[in-house]
């Protein structure tokens, strides 16, 4: 595929959670024009789609998301220009959860989790959606706590059942996180251990890789060509941060690292139509606007994929090959160093888009419109 074809067929999608109020784990900072349900959530994510063209479906997160009617709720997403996308599962809002969800030692806690995750299976049924994926907060803070082998013979457990409830068409997603909030022994803290499970479970288990959820100085772009090898890349989880956790929006701390986590997605064929991979922002806007922010992080994406579609693979490889380190070196940060804001404006006028999203977003009216309209009832938020 060139360049512009990679470009014009690129698919983002959005995390509903973006557009709802969130913040520190101190203090959630509410915004006006937030959206109030999940209708509301997806009305915002069908404007940065139209802004963009790139961004056609949501996420949707369970309980956050619930209504009583998914296919009324897939249809106003159709209604808006957009379709919902990957389910993902809440098993670390609950009272229950203080020890850990399906690793808990508790057998009626692992059985409120597990039927929590059916439960999203059954979502995803009614909404024809693909892929489910699943965090765990699981974890414990101190030695001796919990056995660490049995937490891993529990999640297993869960893992089966929930593979087993699957239709053929759909996956299973695994997303790993370092620490946070068990900060001795968290049950699934790196890629080896979600590859590992991935790889007892089946073909369609697969790994998501969040940017923000490595220790410092971690080789992220490794871990995605290690996983692209082993077909078991399923998914990223786009964010940055600077020294951990992540939710700031993608690109911001490091856009060379995303130029490279995008060069081995491009060497290993992840762009190809049957590559399978999920791209997804997963960011929390605290400070800055939802609409606007979910937009750059799209453009900021785009951006980075321009630039590791302009590396000249054949060139590169023959430096490579005669051992050429400096040549080797030079031609990566030749397209890196490429302003490639004309190409992409470019492609989006011939779409019909606005060149500038950002700028067109802005001029349309549409935030302050939102914030007219959404008087009363209770906002969006994930209520820390």
């Amino acid at each position: 595929m060139t360049v512009s074809e990679v470009l014009r067929t690129q698919r983002i999608e959005l995390p509903s959670w973006a557009f709802g109020n969130s913040g520190t784990r101190f203090k959630v900072f509410a915004q006006a024009g937030v959206p109030r349900d999940p209708y509301e959530k997806i009305a915002d994510a069908a404007q940065v789609h139209r802004y963009t063209g790139v961004a056609p479906s949501v996420a949707l997160h369970i309980p956050w998301d619930k209504v009583a009617d998914y296919p009324d709720l897939a249809a106003a997403a159709k209604d808006d220009g957009i379709e919902l996308g990957t389910i993902n599962a809440n098993v670390f809002q609950d009272d229950d959860y203080r020890l850990g969800s399906v690793c808990n030692p508790d057998p009626r806690v692992q059985r409120k989790a597990l039927d929590h995750l059916l439960e999203c299976v059954d979502v995803m049924d009614a909404t024809g959606s693909r892929d489910l994926k699943l965090w765990f907060a699981d974890g414990t803070n101190y030695p001796g706590q919990d056995s660490i082998r049995a937490r891993q013979d529990r999640l297993a457990e869960a893992l089966h059942a929930v593979y087993e409830r699957l239709g053929g068409h759909q996956r299973l997603i695994l997303e790993y996180k370092l620490f946070e909030p068990a900060f001795y022994a968290t049950d699934v803290p790196d890629w080896g251990t979600a590859y590992a499970h991935c790889l007892r479970l089946g073909e369609r288990a697969k790994v998501c890789v969040d940017t923000g959820h490595h220790a410092p100085g971690t080789n992220i772009e490794f871990i995605v060509s290690f996983l692209l090898r082993e077909r078991k890349l399923g998914a990223f989880d786009f964010n940055s941060r600077f020294y951990a956790d992540d939710d700031l929006m993608v690109g911001a701390a490091d856009p060379f690292q995303l130029f490279r986590i995008l060069l081995e997605v491009r060497l290993g064929g992840g762009f190809e139509p049957d590559a399978g991979i999920a791209f997804m922002l997963d960011q929390c806007h605290n400070i800055e606007p939802k609409i606007p922010g979910q937009i750059r992080s799209v453009m900021n994406v785009q951006e980075a994929t321009a630039k590791a579609l302009l590396v000249d693979v054949e060139a590169l490889t023959a430096v490579q090959l005669a051992g050429d380190v400096l040549g080797a070196n030079a031609v990566v940060m030749d397209a890196y160093n490429t302003d490639v804001r004309p190409l992409l404006a470019d492609l989006r006028a011939e779409q019909g888009l606005a060149p500038d999203p950002m700028a067109a977003y802005a001029a349309s009216g549409h935030a302050e419109r939102i914030v007219a309209e959404r008087i009363g009832g209770t906002q969006a938020g994930w209520g820390a």
